[in-house]
C-alpha cells in the first residue's frame, strides 16, 4: 500500500493530524468503532480528566487495531467526539502524537452535548486501512 499525508500547510502537524491522506493499493480496510475510555468490562470510567479518558481511548483503539493485525500506523482518518472542544483541544496534540507517532491521520473533531454515557468526555473513532 502506499500513503500519502498531504498537508498544504504545516500547522495541523502540530495537532497531531493531517488534511487529506491518499492510499494507493490498499488490501484491507478496518472500519472501528467509536473507542472510549471504558474499561474492558464496560464499565464507565471513574475519572473525569480528560487526558486520562483520552489516553484510555487510545488504548482501547490500539487494542482493537492489535486485534486485527494493524497498528497505529495503519490508521488513515480519525474523528474525535468530545462533549468539552477546549478541554480536549488542551491535551490532544502531545497525547495523539504519542499514539500516532509520524502517522498523521486525516482528522476531524466534533463537539457534541453527550455521548453514550455521562461520564464519557471523548470517543474517537478510527479507519485503517494496509
Amino acid at each position: 500500500m502506499d500513503r500519502n499525508n498531504v498537508n498544504p500547510w504545516d500547522w495541523s502537524k502540530a495537532f497531531g493530524f493531517s488534511q487529506a491522506v491518499e492510499v494507493r493499493g490498499a488490501e484491507r480496510i478496518l472500519v472501528c468503532s467509536g473507542q472510549t475510555g471504558m474499561s474492558e468490562n464496560g464499565s464507565p470510567p471513574s475519572s473525569s480528566d480528560m487526558g486520562e479518558q483520552v489516553n484510555k481511548a487510545f488504548d482501547n483503539l490500539g487494542a482493537v487495531l492489535q486485534a486485527a493485525g494493524l497498528a497505529a500506523s495503519d490508521v488513515v482518518r480519525v474523528n474525535y467526539s468530545t462533549t468539552d472542544v477546549d478541554e480536549l483541544i488542551a491535551v490532544l496534540g502531545p497525547l495523539a502524537s504519542e499514539f500516532f507517532g509520524g502517522n498523521l491521520p486525516a482528522s476531524t473533531l466534533l463537539g457534541v452535548a453527550r455521548l453514550a454515557f455521562p461520564q464519557l468526555k471523548i470517543e474517537i473513532e478510527a479507519t485503517a486501512a494496509r
